[in-house]
């Protein structure tokens, strides 16, 4: 899949368990692993914003854009 999702790497920065996470933006700890896993489908842009203001990142820092032949960024 093109979007890489990089929630493990701002968990690592924050010192965060995925459990922890998943509370504190009030979804499941299993949807969270879909998320963070790159198997969802979609990400609603009020659980992208909850996420962004409990790791205190950006979106671009959640995700980013890879060519399927592995040039992107």
């Amino acid at each position: 899949m093109p979007i890489a999702v990089d929630i493990d790497v701002m968990l690592a920065r924050r010192k965060m368990s995925v459990g922890e996470l998943a509370d504190r933006v009030g979804i499941t700890p299993a949807n969270l692993a879909v998320l963070k896993n790159g198997r969802a489908k979609a990400v609603r842009f009020a659980t992208l914003a909850a996420l962004c203001e409990v790791l205190e990142c950006q979106p671009g820092d959640l995700l980013r854009w890879e060519a399927e032949d592995g040039r992107g960024g």
